[in-house]
């Protein structure tokens, strides 16, 4: 017979021992656990990127050092690296790179340089400031298609607007789509209108992003609108106009939708003299118009390898910039 104790040490005496915390094999078969359901989130990402961009990327590599036609895959025949020879004695890929390079300067230089306007502009307090912002994403969520075969009857030679409104001030009509630069021009007009608001509301975000104290500073000290602009929020914007800047130079390296269907039938040459020919339509009139996937494949790569060149030359430039303000 047990006589119970108001005192708290016979209590504490009388009570069972603590169980022992978890050994190491415990915590790690937990942590396991936990880990198991974080890899099944995250695996069908894994899974449709090793489908769709892993092997496909891959499959190119190896189908570059092939010579391969579309109509016979299987009789593929190791080549090495003479589809890359090939390519670099190939006057049609030099022509294509050289227009590629200028409709994406003459794309890229005014739609940042509009962009960084619009979202200085959009910056202040404007009645309407919503509304104008969903107005410069519609360019961005209009089809390709839609857009380029607008713009191609804009640009028509006999019965195209801008041709008229030429006449009407006294200039002849214009043939865009015959002429080397016209053309060029023509098409980097497409891409500008396309992709000027969605860079202004990334360039617009950025700037809200700004601390308000540097422009009440700059004020206090007698700067103009125009000058808080250049020395306040253009070092400020330094990071995404680089970003920006390589994001339109890859999609200039990649543009393909717009000069396809610029002259109406959906003919890869580029115009008549392959004058508006991009490295994009080179590689799909190589690969299936041609018939040859390994001169495709080769194009394709050598695609990825000048946008590799451009970023890193890019970053390179920006890493010796922010170690030199240092």
């Amino acid at each position: 017979m047990t006589i119970a104790s108001d005192d708290p040490r016979v209590a504490a005496a009388a009570a069972p021992p603590p169980a022992p915390p978890p050994g190491p094999p415990v915590r790690r078969r937990r942590r396991l656990t936990r880990n198991r359901w974080g890899y099944a989130y995250v695996a069908p990402f894994f899974v449709l990127f090793a489908c769709f961009s892993l092997y496909p990327f891959l499959y190119t590599a190896w189908i570059s050092l092939h010579e391969v036609r579309l109509s016979d895959i299987d009789g593929a025949e190791f080549v090495g690296l003479g589809n890359y020879t090939a390519l670099l004695q190939n006057e049609f890929f030099w022509n294509a790179a050289r227009n590629t390079l200028t409709i994406g300067v003459l794309s890229t230089v005014p739609q940042l340089a509009m962009a960084l306007g619009l979202a200085h502009l959009l910056n202040y307090k404007l009645r309407g400031r919503t509304f104008y912002r969903v107005a410069m994403l519609m360019p961005y969520a209009t089809s390709i298609a839609a857009a380029t075969l607008v713009f191609a009857q804009l640009f028509g030679h006999d019965y195209g607007l801008i041709n008229t409104l030429l006449e009407a001030v006294g200039f002849d009509r214009v043939d865009w789509e015959s002429g080397t630069w016209t053309s060029q021009f023509a098409i980097s007009v497409i891409v500008t209108w396309r992709w000027t608001g969605y860079n202004a509301l990334i360039y617009l975000a950025a700037m809200q992003a700004i601390p308000g104290d540097l422009y009440e500073a700059a004020t206090l000290d007698g700067a103009s609108r125009w000058q808080q602009f250049l020395h306040v929020t253009i070092p400020a914007l330094k990071p995404t106009i680089l970003f920006t800047i390589v994001v339109s130079t890859i999609g200039a390296v990649q543009l393909f939708g717009e000069p396809l269907l610029f002259s109406g039938n959906g003919m890869t040459s580029g115009g008549v003299s392959n004058q508006y020919q991009t490295l994009g339509l080179l590689m799909y009139d190589q690969g299936w118009t041609n018939f040859h996937l390994g001169q495709a494949a080769a194009t394709a790569w050598a695609m990825f390898l000048i946008i590799l060149v451009v970023v890193g030359g890019y970053a390179l430039l920006a890493r010796r910039r922010a170690r030199a303000e240092r």
